[in-house]
């Protein structure tokens, strides 16, 4: 996991067999932008290994990096949550849906005007980049991603985001500098719990009621 560009292919390759594995098990049209999620982490994961190889710095895959890391899923994750929450949850996901869009236009505007930079910090990868008010724009991004699984409203997108907010408050524990990074690679590897959710979603299918002859 993120430890070298050989961890990261392999992880990355694993976790987006896992995300095929859920885009064919989905059943419903409102699930799959959150079964896809695994494919997106896996390719991230991918790209990843393409940053080491690179040694860091500002190439093409850094960028590439950031853009998914930050902005899309900032948006992607509470996106998928809202299409795939029972209704009656809908209404209070928008909240967690408009952080993450809000916070998504602070993170483009400053990839766009600032280099982002990958650092290989021994067998970790930091990324840096120029934020003005970071603090904010971090609370933003996990009450987007973390908070809109914890207020989902469906008992297996809670656990979701119970396992990935106490991940994310391990990476920002042990690696600070590198949290980012480690934090996505954790995020990628529990998205097995995604597959484990989309088989929970066939076995609570919408009820059809039999025609007797």
């Amino acid at each position: 996991m993120c430890w070298s560009a050989t961890a990261d292919l392999a992880a990355g390759a694993a976790v987006a067999a896992v995300g095929v594995a859920c885009v064919i098990r989905a059943r419903r049209k409102e699930d799959l932008p959150l079964a896809a999620l695994p494919l997106l982490l896996g390719a991230h994961q991918i790209i990843e290994s393409l940053v080491w190889d690179a040694g860091g710095g500002t190439g093409p895959a850094t960028v590439a990096w950031a853009v998914i890391a930050l902005p899309l899923l900032a948006v992607w994750v509470p996106a998928g949550v809202l299409c795939a929450a029972p209704r009656r949850a809908r209404r209070r996901l928008l909240f967690p849906l408009a952080s993450g869009i809000a916070t998504a236009a602070a993170l483009t505007y400053a990839l766009a005007v600032r280099p982002v930079r990958a650092e290989i910090r021994g067998h970790t990868m930091g990324y840096v980049i120029d934020l003005a008010q970071p603090e904010l724009v971090i609370a933003g991004y996990l009450f987007a991603t973390v908070g809109a699984l914890l207020i989902s409203g469906d008992r297996g997108l809670w656990l979701l985001g119970v396992l990935i907010g106490v991940g994310a408050a391990i990476c920002w524990s042990l690696w600070e500098l590198e949290f980012v990074s480690t934090w996505c690679a954790f995020a990628a590897v529990v998205s097995v719990a995604l597959l484990c959710w989309v088989n929970s979603r066939d076995a609570v299918a919408p009820y059809e009621p039999v025609e007797h002859a």
